[in-house]
């Protein structure tokens, strides 16, 4: 059996940098995954040309220029801009937060207008330090916009009621009074032409990789396989979940191939802020690469608490799930031959560019 530099425990974003980054300078890698393909949540399935994101929507955005330029330098991106749109009851509104919102919500044409209309709305807050999300949020954007595009969708995510959700989750909402849709702040932002297999596959180009293969199965003989090994899975999995079991949210998706729809909603993602609407949102997949096929996919999103065999996504950061993830921690710092990386090894939310600029840190530290 043949020997490597590198054990990679996970075929997602993290473990696949990190895997380039060996190779490119002559390390041997071997990356293993328990799914039956590479690329982890941003792994993109093939139904009639439209490159459904199987595991939600994915947008590629940054502020870091080598980021930027890595991921370039690997694929072309093409020029999505992530404009999600709102939905509740009927009503659209434009998201983030911006002139063509408030122009929804109150007909106000300039900002001034608008920011007087914020202002007289968070002045039920005033002198007061909010106690929890909802009061937080009626704290930052005033009651419409919370009672419309917040309150629901965000029960609806979390499971439970706003008043009974700590007011650290909202640090800051994203408010903009000008008529720019784009979401995100970031100079950089597309999506790859051909979707993110094709970056993957870039990255693991040269490397040794078996899928269906479950680490915790035969941990001992796969360790054995390589001088290192870069564990990316859930950290308190690695250990038996020997301090108990780290809470997860999570979500699942009802995919449907539309046929002879050429254009079932007209925007990549629309959020439904609505509690009676029992999804959070429809992402139609061939708007992030601007599709003109003459069908369409669609993928209702629902958000529920993490059971055992469903996939982990969001880490729960109250002071409980923190204060285990540090005992963790404490354990995975002393482990001689092991780099915890990633997501659920970290028990930390991570925008794709924060992934891989993690990776590519952890690479030079080594």
């Amino acid at each position: 059996m043949k020997h490597y530099d590198y054990l990679i425990v996970g075929a997602g974003l993290f473990g696949c940098t990190f895997a380039h980054q060996a190779t490119l300078h002559g390390k041997s890698c071997l990356v293993i995954d328990v799914r039956s393909h590479t690329g982890g949540n941003i792994y993109c399935e093939n139904v009639k040309g439209i490159n459904v994101h199987k595991y939600g929507a994915h947008i590629f955005h940054t502020a870091n220029k080598r980021v930027w330029k890595y991921v370039n330098d690997l694929v072309e991106f093409n020029r999505y801009t992530n404009s999600p749109v709102a939905n509740y009851k009927g009503e659209l509104y434009n998201l983030p937060f911006n002139m063509n919102t408030f122009y929804q919500l109150w007909q106000v044409k300039t900002p001034v207008e608008a920011q007087a209309k914020i202002e007289e709305q968070r002045r039920e807050m005033e002198g007061r330090e909010p106690q929890n999300l909802e009061e937080q949020a009626i704290s930052l954007v005033g009651r419409d916009i919370y009672e419309k595009l917040i309150k629901e969708y965000t029960e609806k995510q979390w499971g439970r009621r706003c008043t009974e959700l700590p007011a650290f989750i909202i640090r800051r909402l994203p408010v903009r009074f000008t008529f720019d849709n784009n979401y995100f702040r970031d100079p950089y932002q597309g999506i790859p032409i051909g979707g993110y297999n094709v970056l993957i596959n870039r990255l693991l180009e040269g490397v040794d990789v078996r899928l269906s293969a479950d680490f915790m199965v035969n941990r001992k003989e796969w360790m054995a396989l390589a001088d290192k090994t870069v564990y990316t899975g859930a950290v308190d999995a690695y250990y038996s979940y020997c301090y108990g079991k780290l809470s997860y949210r999570t979500v699942r998706f009802e995919t449907e191939l539309l046929e002879g729809v050429e254009n079932y909603q007209g925007n990549a993602v629309v959020n439904y802020t609505d509690a009676a609407t029992p999804y959070t949102r429809i992402i139609e997949h061939k708007h992030f690469e601007f599709g003109t096929q003459s069908d369409t996919v669609i993928s209702k999103e629902f958000s529920s608490e993490w059971t055992e065999g469903s996939e982990p996504y969001y880490p729960v950061n109250d002071g409980h799930n923190e204060a285990l993830y540090k005992k963790y921690k404490e354990l995975a710092d002393k482990e001689p031959n092991v780099i915890f990386g990633g997501r659920l090894a970290e028990y930390k939310y991570y925008d794709m560019d924060k992934v891989i600029e993690s990776a590519l840190e952890r690479y030079e530290q080594v």
